[in-house]
């Protein structure tokens, strides 16, 4: 009976026992699996973080690369804004303008002509406030050069400094301050198609010489200017001889042993009207060529009224030398004046007559005097551009109808 009760609590045992195995070995399995299954995804993760890695870099190195390039062209975009505020700036204070003009000319005596007369290059530019430059470069008649009828002129290049208060000081190659047209002569400021007879053969327009010279205004409306500059060296034989035209140097190795000496005042108080003197003083005209010492004094003086279209312009020069030379030629007197009424009948339109006398031999007995009436017209096509039309009678000269164009900028 024991052995049999032994016999079934073992049976019992042994039943209970294999499932109890066999759940265990499930449940090792499981475990495993899903180990083994978490390695992997975490290989998963970790490879796509490296690949997220790799990009993350390689958009790193493009954007150090970006910004590299940025601040190359910030660099290059400050260095190009740098100059053109260079250029801008020295654009704002350099102007370029000029003028010129084409003339048709018909006299009794002589071959009609087409003369391309002026073309001029004006550059100014101001250094500071105080300090600026001016200059004008000149072609005459179209052609320059051996056996050629023009030449090229360096007309003006000087320094204006404003050392004061409505004062300034100019040194270099500039204008004498003189007559009407010597320094104002751009073709639609005047009338007629040539520059008048006296300011060109007695003064004589246009006239520049090198030196210094002080300017300025010295009560309201009146203002003066005083120069010392090289002076002209006249011929002293043949028909040029002690004739002031002639004697101009115009910059160009000018003997300077004998200086000249201007003066001249103006006033403008009253609007519409100018009035002016001038005096130059030469201790030698002929700078020591002729056989005497050539002293020379010319005396200019003008005036100018303006009121609505209407205008009216006058103007006197003499030349006063000394020297027995001169005198034996009757040129040791040489004069002229001229009046000038306009009328502008529209701002494009205007019409002028000119009665001048002139005689560089005004020191002789005999009657040498030239008498000349011109009459004209203007028309401004627009303000800087001007059409011109004249006749001009001689006494003592040729007759001649002219036609031009001129401009300005």
């Amino acid at each position: 009976m024991k052995n049999s009760m032994t016999a079934v609590v073992l049976g019992t045992a042994l039943c209970v026992s294999t499932p109890l195995l066999a759940v265990e070995k499930v449940g090792e399995a499981v475990s495993m699996a899903q180990i083994m299954e978490l390695l992997k995804s975490q290989q998963r993760e970790i490879n796509a973080l490296k690949k997220q890695l790799a990009e993350t870099n390689k958009q790193v190195v493009i954007s150090e690369q970006k910004i590299e390039a940025t601040a190359e062209t910030v660099e290059s975009v400050a260095a190009a804004s740098e100059s053109y505020e260079k250029i801008a700036g020295w654009a704002d204070k350099t102007h370029i303008g000029g003028y010129g003009e084409l003339h048709y000319n018909d006299k009794n005596g002589s071959d009609d002509q087409v003369d391309a007369h002026r073309f001029v290059l004006f550059i100014e530019h101001e250094f500071t406030d105080n300090v600026r430059f001016f200059s004008e470069v000149e072609l005459e008649h179209s052609l320059s050069g051996e056996g050629k009828s023009g030449e090229v002129e360096l007309e003006q290049a000087y320094i204006e400094w404003d050392y004061a208060k409505n004062h300034r000081a100019t040194f270099g190659q500039f204008l004498i301050p003189i007559g009407l047209i010597n320094e104002t002569h751009e073709p639609d400021t005047f009338y007629g198609v040539e520059r008048n007879s006296v300011e060109k053969n007695i003064i004589p327009a246009t006239w520049w010489e090198a030196g210094i010279m002080l300017g300025g205004e010295i009560a309201p409306g009146f203002s003066y200017d005083l120069a010392i500059t090289s002076g002209l060296e006249t011929p002293t034989s043949g028909k040029d001889a002690y004739l002031p035209r002639e004697g101009r140097q115009k910059g160009s190795k000018a003997t300077a042993e004998e200086f000249a000496y201007t003066g001249r005042l103006k006033y403008t108080a009253i609007p519409g009207l100018e009035l002016a003197a001038t005096v130059m003083y030469q201790e030698d005209i002929a700078q020591g060529m002729g056989a005497d010492d050539a002293s020379a004094l010319l005396w200019e003086a003008h005036g100018v009224y303006q009121t609505g279209g209407f205008s009216l312009r006058a103007l006197y020069a003499m030349w006063d030398i000394e020297g027995n030379e001169a005198e034996a030629l009757g040129r040791d007197e040489q004069d002229g004046w001229y009046i000038e009424p306009s009328y502008k009948f529209s701002p494009k339109l205007g019409f002028f007559v000119r009665y001048s006398e002139w005689d560089n031999n005004a020191g002789d007995s005999v009657e040498t005097e030239i008498e000349e009436w011109d009459l004209g017209l203007n028309f401004w096509l627009v303000e800087n551009v001007v059409f011109k039309a004249d006749w001009a009678d001689q006494k003592n000269g040729e007759d001649s109808f002219n036609l031009g164009v001129g401009w300005s900028f």
